[in-house]
Protein backbone atom coordinates (compact mmCIF):
# COMPACT_ATOMS: atom_id res chain seq x y z
CA UNK A 1 0.00 0.00 0.00
CA UNK A 2 1.29 3.55 -0.94
CA UNK A 3 2.04 6.50 0.78
CA UNK A 4 -1.17 8.00 -0.32
CA UNK A 5 -3.36 5.66 -0.46
CA UNK A 6 -2.73 4.73 3.06
CA UNK A 7 -3.47 8.97 3.90
CA UNK A 8 -6.66 8.78 1.90
CA UNK A 9 -7.98 5.44 3.83
CA UNK A 10 -6.97 7.10 7.07
CA UNK A 11 -8.85 10.07 6.32
CA UNK A 12 -12.13 8.02 5.29
CA UNK A 13 -11.73 5.92 8.31
CA UNK A 14 -11.74 9.16 10.38
CA UNK A 15 -14.86 10.78 8.59
CA UNK A 16 -16.74 7.43 9.72
CA UNK A 17 -15.64 7.74 13.05
CA UNK A 18 -16.25 11.47 13.76
CA UNK A 19 -19.47 11.21 11.88
CA UNK A 20 -20.79 7.90 13.60
CA UNK A 21 -19.90 10.01 17.21
CA UNK A 22 -22.51 12.72 16.28
CA UNK A 23 -20.40 15.39 16.14
CA UNK A 24 -20.33 15.98 12.59
CA UNK A 25 -23.48 14.74 11.93
CA UNK A 26 -25.20 17.33 14.57
CA UNK A 27 -24.53 20.53 12.82
CA UNK A 28 -25.55 18.96 9.34
CA UNK A 29 -28.61 17.92 10.47
CA UNK A 30 -29.28 21.55 12.53
CA UNK A 31 -29.12 22.91 9.25
CA UNK A 32 -31.89 20.66 7.23
CA UNK A 33 -34.57 20.83 8.45
CA UNK A 34 -36.57 24.00 8.82
CA UNK A 35 -36.18 26.24 12.08
CA UNK A 36 -39.01 25.77 14.76
CA UNK A 37 -41.19 28.81 15.31
CA UNK A 38 -40.63 31.38 18.49
CA UNK A 39 -43.85 32.30 20.50
CA UNK A 40 -45.18 35.53 20.87
CA UNK A 41 -44.37 35.86 24.42
CA UNK A 42 -40.86 34.87 23.69
CA UNK A 43 -40.29 37.51 20.56
CA UNK A 44 -41.75 40.21 23.06
CA UNK A 45 -38.94 39.14 25.66
CA UNK A 46 -36.08 39.86 23.43
CA UNK A 47 -37.37 42.65 21.80
CA UNK A 48 -37.98 44.76 24.76
CA UNK A 49 -34.80 43.70 25.96
CA UNK A 50 -33.49 44.69 22.54
CA UNK A 51 -35.29 47.95 22.27
CA UNK A 52 -35.17 49.25 25.79
CA UNK A 53 -36.67 52.07 26.81
CA UNK A 54 -38.40 52.49 23.29
CA UNK A 55 -40.41 49.23 23.27
CA UNK A 56 -43.86 50.43 24.81
CA UNK A 57 -45.64 49.72 21.92
CA UNK A 58 -43.65 46.36 20.88
CA UNK A 59 -46.22 44.04 21.97
CA UNK A 60 -48.48 45.62 20.08
CA UNK A 61 -46.58 45.67 16.77
CA UNK A 62 -45.35 41.84 17.50
CA UNK A 63 -49.18 40.45 18.27
CA UNK A 64 -50.63 42.46 15.01
CA UNK A 65 -47.81 40.86 12.80
CA UNK A 66 -48.80 37.25 14.21
CA UNK A 67 -52.35 37.74 13.65
CA UNK A 68 -51.49 38.48 10.10
CA UNK A 69 -48.80 36.14 9.55
CA UNK A 70 -48.57 33.30 12.34
CA UNK A 71 -45.42 32.54 14.36
CA UNK A 72 -42.42 32.93 13.04
CA UNK A 73 -39.46 30.50 13.01
CA UNK A 74 -36.19 33.16 12.84
CA UNK A 75 -35.81 36.69 13.78
CA UNK A 76 -32.94 39.27 13.30
CA UNK A 77 -32.13 41.88 15.95
CA UNK A 78 -29.51 44.88 14.46
CA UNK A 79 -29.21 48.60 13.48
CA UNK A 80 -29.68 50.03 9.90
CA UNK A 81 -28.93 53.84 8.59
CA UNK A 82 -31.32 55.09 5.60
CA UNK A 83 -31.32 57.92 3.58
CA UNK A 84 -33.32 59.42 -0.04
CA UNK A 85 -33.57 62.13 -2.12
CA UNK A 86 -36.06 60.48 -4.77
CA UNK A 87 -33.49 57.44 -4.85
CA UNK A 88 -31.98 56.43 -1.68
CA UNK A 89 -30.14 53.06 -0.19
CA UNK A 90 -30.35 51.45 3.29
CA UNK A 91 -27.98 49.57 5.12
CA UNK A 92 -28.06 47.21 8.03
CA UNK A 93 -26.70 44.40 10.11
CA UNK A 94 -27.85 42.37 12.94
CA UNK A 95 -27.84 38.53 14.13
CA UNK A 96 -30.36 36.23 13.02
CA UNK A 97 -31.97 33.93 15.70
CA UNK A 98 -33.37 30.63 15.00
CA UNK A 99 -34.49 27.77 17.67
CA UNK A 100 -32.68 24.63 15.93
CA UNK A 101 -29.96 26.07 13.90
CA UNK A 102 -28.04 28.61 15.68
CA UNK A 103 -27.23 32.41 15.28
CA UNK A 104 -25.57 33.75 12.56
CA UNK A 105 -24.10 36.94 11.56
CA UNK A 106 -26.17 38.82 8.70
CA UNK A 107 -26.31 42.16 6.96
CA UNK A 108 -28.99 43.27 4.57
CA UNK A 109 -28.33 46.38 1.85
CA UNK A 110 -31.30 47.82 -0.75
CA UNK A 111 -32.34 50.61 -2.85
CA UNK A 112 -35.74 52.53 -2.87
CA UNK A 113 -37.10 55.14 -5.68
CA UNK A 114 -40.15 57.02 -4.90
CA UNK A 115 -41.52 60.29 -3.34
CA UNK A 116 -39.01 60.64 -0.52
CA UNK A 117 -36.76 62.43 1.06
CA UNK A 118 -34.97 62.68 4.61
CA UNK A 119 -32.36 60.75 6.32
CA UNK A 120 -32.96 57.88 9.71
CA UNK A 121 -31.45 55.04 11.88
CA UNK A 122 -33.07 52.44 13.85
CA UNK A 123 -32.76 49.76 16.27
CA UNK A 124 -34.97 46.97 13.60
CA UNK A 125 -36.46 43.55 14.90
CA UNK A 126 -37.55 41.05 11.82
CA UNK A 127 -39.66 38.56 12.01
CA UNK A 128 -38.89 35.66 9.13
CA UNK A 129 -42.00 33.78 8.36
CA UNK A 130 -42.12 29.91 6.64
CA UNK A 131 -38.08 29.95 6.29
CA UNK A 132 -37.17 26.48 5.01
CA UNK A 133 -33.57 27.15 6.28
CA UNK A 134 -30.81 29.40 7.22
CA UNK A 135 -29.67 29.54 3.55
CA UNK A 136 -33.10 30.44 1.90
CA UNK A 137 -32.63 34.33 3.74
CA UNK A 138 -29.63 35.09 1.40
CA UNK A 139 -31.20 36.91 -1.38
CA UNK A 140 -33.73 39.70 -2.23
CA UNK A 141 -37.11 40.63 -0.74
CA UNK A 142 -39.75 42.94 -2.49
CA UNK A 143 -42.18 44.95 -0.72
CA UNK A 144 -45.98 43.44 -0.52
CA UNK A 145 -48.33 46.08 -1.80
CA UNK A 146 -46.00 48.69 -0.53
CA UNK A 147 -47.75 48.66 2.42
CA UNK A 148 -46.42 50.80 6.47
CA UNK A 149 -48.08 49.58 9.46
CA UNK A 150 -47.68 52.24 12.09
CA UNK A 151 -48.08 51.16 15.63
CA UNK A 152 -47.30 52.77 19.16
CA UNK A 153 -44.51 54.38 17.64
CA UNK A 154 -43.39 51.53 15.65
CA UNK A 155 -43.40 50.79 11.98
CA UNK A 156 -43.43 47.83 10.54
CA UNK A 157 -43.90 46.15 6.40
CA UNK A 158 -43.94 43.12 5.16
CA UNK A 159 -41.11 42.26 2.22
CA UNK A 160 -41.65 38.42 0.59
CA UNK A 161 -39.69 36.12 -1.62
CA UNK A 162 -41.32 32.81 -2.30
CA UNK A 163 -43.51 31.74 0.71
CA UNK A 164 -40.79 33.24 2.84
CA UNK A 165 -42.33 36.42 4.88
CA UNK A 166 -39.89 39.05 6.57
CA UNK A 167 -41.59 41.33 8.44
CA UNK A 168 -39.42 44.46 9.83
CA UNK A 169 -40.28 46.56 12.92
CA UNK A 170 -38.76 49.54 13.04
CA UNK A 171 -38.02 52.13 15.84
CA UNK A 172 -35.68 54.90 15.12
CA UNK A 173 -34.28 58.61 14.87
CA UNK A 174 -34.04 60.95 12.37
CA UNK A 175 -36.47 62.41 9.34
CA UNK A 176 -38.25 60.72 6.47
CA UNK A 177 -41.27 61.57 4.82
CA UNK A 178 -42.53 60.33 1.41
CA UNK A 179 -43.40 56.83 -0.11
CA UNK A 180 -41.10 54.61 -2.00
CA UNK A 181 -40.42 51.44 -3.68
CA UNK A 182 -37.80 48.87 -2.83
CA UNK A 183 -36.57 45.84 -1.55
CA UNK A 184 -33.67 44.43 0.81
CA UNK A 185 -30.82 41.66 -0.42
CA UNK A 186 -29.76 40.11 2.74
CA UNK A 187 -25.87 38.55 2.65
CA UNK A 188 -23.25 36.74 4.40
CA UNK A 189 -20.86 39.73 4.20
CA UNK A 190 -20.88 43.65 4.23
CA UNK A 191 -21.07 45.56 1.11
CA UNK A 192 -21.89 49.03 -0.11
CA UNK A 193 -23.47 47.83 -3.25
CA UNK A 194 -27.35 47.89 -2.20
CA UNK A 195 -28.24 46.12 -5.88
Amino acid sequence: MTKIDKSRREMLLGGVALAATGLGASSVLAQQGPPQRFTTNELVDNGHKFFGSMSRGLAQVVEEATKRWGQPNAYILGQEASGAFIAGARYGEGQMYTRNAGQQKIFWQGPSVGFDAGADGARTMMLVYNLPSTNSMFRRFGGVDGSAYFVAGFGFTALTADEVVVVPIRAGVGARLGVNLGYLKFTQASTWNPF
